[in-house]
């Protein structure tokens, strides 16, 4: 009897995949009796972005969520997903922050590490699955599974065998593209299984419509373990349903043993639990069969989408997609997986918009070039690297092993602020974040999003005091709490942001009828008041960010190519040179405040 077992995504992928990672704890835990008492032999509940979330977005502590999670789950394993060295960041870690964070999630209820390498670099998974082979945990070993001429299924077996020999407990296939079709499926499952004695999971994503037929063929190949999503959750860039899947194999020899009826009641859950969250549904999360074409995971599809729409070119998504692959290859073929996807995503988007490949190379390009990542799968380009990186030092090592430990100036950096390692390892993965998350929950002003909102004016005379606003590939809920009297010459405006409140100042007019019908009094022109560039020494931007970084004061002599700012869009930084030798007449911008194109943000002589 080969039974066929069920880990179900619905606590983490399936959300994110399909409403950006914006399911609240507070819609999982009245779930958890029904789900405890399905029979999987997992729920992949952590991990991914839902740390990201819990603190930029959802005002929660994922570390309560985790705690909140296994004692609402006493009887079924909990699975995490975990970025090998970046862990759930976008960085490198050095290991004694990677032992640290492994060791703490397993204390607080994790059960299954499902650990993986965007590059494939098994040397990036060394210290995280020690750490959890250390800690009495389940460490499974990641293939990610891509297509390119140097992929193929030999590689594939090789990596399994090296993951074998680290200890791994298990084998998971991430297919997190949707590129996986049917026959290389049972191809690779054969290869696998006849190499490595150890259980198999695959894990699909349904982007390509092929998902279903690729679980069947993984099962009669010898597959046992298949992740699966509810069916109120799944399709498109989701997953499989689980009561699909479980309905197709009963009364075969690989009969799942899950209870249709059981199914259906906690699938009707979360059914109505998805109404709350429309506002997050994006338009880029069904079957999309070009994926065969272009690599692009569902979830990298939704940001690029957002940043060509700040851009005002979302009509330029097909030359987008069509840049992805040519940048891909020029990287060596990495799989499109965080934080490779980003990578290589954002720099297609530059060099769509920019008009000119490569003009505006991101620091995480140079650093994956410099080898900062691990080891490409392929040779890179070499006039490129040469043009990113010119002749600084390429590493041949284990990235992790230039770090020395960090974790114990992560705790003085972030003081009192935290309160337990938990809250140190919170900071260490999104610092800024955080950060700010620690000073919200010390102030008492932690207010997540709220779910429902009527945006709708109650009369044409009523402008709405609640709204979301996309800036940078984020999303904001801005909430106007109060406005100074009209007849000021400068009027304030009260807002609450994320929770977070702020205040505006801006010059007031006479009223005047905004767009829709509303009535307004705040001059048109809030936006910057930087000039437009004129000359050649005139400092831009070629996209919509955050200055993360001013490098020159007024006065400095400054050379063409010179770094003067460090600029952040879609969690990617990007260095912005000076196109001129001279010096620095002005600087109109500061660390911390965003810029756009067509402004001048420094002015060189």
């Amino acid at each position: 009897m080969q039974k066929v077992h069920i880990t179900d995504v619905i606590l983490r992928d399936a959300h994110q995949s399909l409403i950006a990672t914006r399911l609240h704890t507070a819609d999982m835990l009245p779930a958890c009796e029904m789900l405890d008492d399905m029979g999987y032999w997992s729920l992949e509940c952590w991990g991914g972005a839902t740390f990201d979330a819990c603190l930029r977005f959802l005002k929660e502590d994922p570390w309560e969520r985790l705690q909140k999670l296994k004692a609402a789950l006493p009887k079924t394993r909990l699975q995490m997903l975990v970025r090998g060295q970046n862990l759930l960041g976008y960085r490198h870690y050095s290991d004694d922050v990677v032992r640290a964070f492994i060791a703490k999630a397993a204390e607080n209820g994790m059960d299954v590490f499902r650990i993986f390498d965007a590059l494939n670099d098994v040397r990036n998974l060394t210290t995280a699955i020690d750490a959890a082979k250390l800690s009495g945990k389940h460490a499974q070993g990641t293939i990610c599974y891509t297509t390119s001429p140097v992929h193929n299924i030999s590689l594939f077996v090789e990596l399994g065998k090296a993951l074998a020999k680290l200890g791994c407990d298990s084998i998971a296939i991430k297919d997190m593209a949707g590129l996986l079709t049917p026959y290389a499926t049972s191809e690779l499952v054969k290869a696998l299984k006849d190499a490595v004695a150890l259980p198999l999971h695959l894990h699909s994503h349904s982007t390509s419509g092929l998902a279903e037929m690729c679980q069947l063929k993984a099962i009669e190949a010898g597959c046992q373990h298949v992740d699966t999503a509810l069916s109120s959750w799944a399709g498109g860039t989701s997953h499989p349903p689980t009561e699909s899947l479980v309905t197709a194999l009963k009364g075969t020899p690989y009969d799942t043993g899950l209870d249709l009826e059981k199914l259906k009641a906690v699938n009707d859950y979360f059914a109505n639990v998805r109404k709350k969250y429309h506002r997050y549904e994006s338009e880029f999360t069904g079957i999309d069969t070009q994926v065969h074409v272009f690599q692009v995971p569902g979830g990298m599809i939704s940001n690029l989408a957002n940043q060509l729409k700040e851009r005002n070119a979302l009509d330029r998504i097909g030359e987008v997609y069509k840049e992805i692959p040519l940048v891909r290859k020029d990287l060596g073929y990495p799989p499109l997986v965080t934080p490779t996807s980003q990578i290589v995503g954002t720099q297609a988007v530059l060099n769509v918009l920019t008009g000119k490949r490569y003009e505006t190379i991101t620091n995480e390009v140079k650093r994956y070039l410099q080898g900062g990542y691990g080891k490409a799968p392929a040779s890179v380009d070499s006039e490129l690297k040469k043009y990113a990186i010119g002749k600084e030092e390429v590493m041949d090592c284990r990235p992790a092993d230039l770090l020395k430990p960090e974790f114990e100036n992560l705790r003085q950096e972030i003081g009192t602020l935290a309160l337990n390692d938990e809250d140190v390892l919170s900071y260490a993965m999104f610092p800024e974040v955080g950060k700010q998350f620690l000073e919200q929950r010390l102030h008492g002003t932690l207010i997540p999003e709220p779910l429902e909102i009527d945006t709708k004016p109650a009369d044409n005379s009523t402008a709405p005091t609640e709204f979301n606003v996309a800036l940078h590939g984020e999303s904001y809920h801005v909430k106007v709490t109060g406005a100074g009297p009209k007849n000021q010459t400068m009027r304030h405006f009260y807002f609450m942001v994320d929770g977070v409140p702020e205040e505006i100042v801006v010059e007031t007019l006479d009223e005047m009828v905004l767009e829709g019908g509303t009535q307004g009094a705040v001059k048109s022109t809030i936006a910057s008041k930087r000039a437009k560039p004129k000359g050649k020494g005139d400092v831009t931007v070629s996209m919509p960010c955050n200055i993360i970084d001013v490098l020159v004061k007024v006065g400095q002599e400054v050379i063409a190519g010179q770094a003067v700012l460090i600029t952040e869009a879609m969690k990617m930084e990007t260095e912005v040179t000076a196109q001129i030798s001279g010096t620095v007449k002005a600087v109109h911008i500061v660390k911390g405040e965003p810029a756009n194109p067509d402004e001048v943000l420094i002015e060189i002589v």
